[in-house]
């Protein structure tokens, strides 16, 4: 237990899920660096976004994010990006995360230094968002990238819409980006049998806590390519509020009241043990069963694709602790 009581989680988030070269030289600047543990890399040419999920003490997951902020920089230029994901940067959210013994107010001093050194290292503006915000707008990530990066690149210099760190002026190429500290949150997406955008979008706004749905979930609707299809993306916020059972299933009624069945779900990133064993229990597994088991019959109730025990995080972070003595 002394090997995990004290660890932080980050999990970036990227404008590029088009270019796996890209992708590959960001994860190794964490594979690089001693002590940072890469726990999942995924990627979306859809999205055009890639997503990183590391851990480790939390001067090692500092270092390590340096070195990924500066290969990202270097390598994403904001001027040519597009895709379906809303963002501000290349570097477009850095949230950092307790595990173990590590506390949410530790959290946000991380995040809060964290912030201040990259926007003096690499003139990038930050913007402190999440628990780490020192304004009440500022709190939801929406809020911040209110405009995109199209539009934050215009307001930037306007009241309120200056940086937290950083100068008041989008970086050339690597625009602006959001670090904040805040409890895990699950990425989770449901693709639906329709490539009917206006669909999703409004299944994403019946079901988000903003339009008055589901407490602590954040969704969107948006248009897929590979598999074409349209796609109620989420967040949940909160799973022992909200849990992943409740999400499908409420998604998949909203689609059933148009005629429409839900093709699959998937995972973005990791997901804790917690959330697919009380999805486990609510399609009634047996207790006695193998945790493995248990979260295989969560997966399939939940129909996710390509699932792999080792996207829960515990089981991952076990793994890459072995493996690394």
């Amino acid at each position: 237990m002394e090997r995990v009581a004290r660890l932080v989680e980050c999990v970036p988030n990227f404008s590029e899920g088009r270019r796996l070269e890209v992708v590959d030289r960001l994860a190794e600047a964490i594979t690089g660096t001693p002590g940072a543990l890469l726990l999942d890399r995924t990627s979306d040419a859809s999205h055009n976004r890639s997503v990183l999920t590391l851990a480790g003490e939390a001067g090692a997951v500092v270092r390590a994010m340096e070195r990924v902020v500066e290969v990202a920089v270097g390598e994403i230029d904001m001027e040519r990006q597009s895709g379906e994901h809303p963002r501000i940067g290349a570097v477009d959210v850095i949230p950092f995360v307790p595990l173990g013994e590590s506390t949410l107010d530790e959290c946000i001093q991380l995040a809060r230094d964290f912030g201040a050194r990259i926007a003096a290292r690499f003139d990038l503006p930050v913007f402190l968002y999440a628990a780490a915000a020192t304004r009440a707008d500022r709190v939801k990530l929406a809020d911040v990238r209110r405009g995109q990066y199209e539009g934050l690149k215009v307001e930037i210099g306007q009241l309120g819409r200056q940086p937290d760190f950083g100068p008041a002026r989008m970086h050339p190429s690597a625009g602006a980006v959001a670090v904040g500290a805040r409890p895990f949150l699950i990425a989770y997406n449901i693709n639906l049998d329709s490539t009917d955008i206006e669909l999703a979008r409004r299944i994403a706004r019946r079901v988000r806590e903003s339009g008055g749905g589901l407490p602590r979930v954040q969704a969107m609707g948006i248009a897929l390519d590979d598999p074409a299809c349209a796609q109620v993306s989420m967040n949940l916020l909160d799973f022992s509020v909200t849990p992943l059972w409740l999400v499908w299933d409420t998604v998949r009624n909203e689609a059933a009241g148009d005629g429409i069945e839900p093709l699959e779900s998937e995972l973005i990133g990791l997901c804790p043990l917690a959330a697919l064993l009380d999805v486990a229990d609510h399609a009634g597994v047996d207790r006695s069963t193998s945790i493995e088991a248990r979260c295989e019959a969560a997966a399939g109730y939940l129909q996710l694709r390509d699932f792999s025990p080792m996207q829960v995080l515990e089981l991952r972070l076990a793994a890459a602790q072995g493996a690394a003595g």
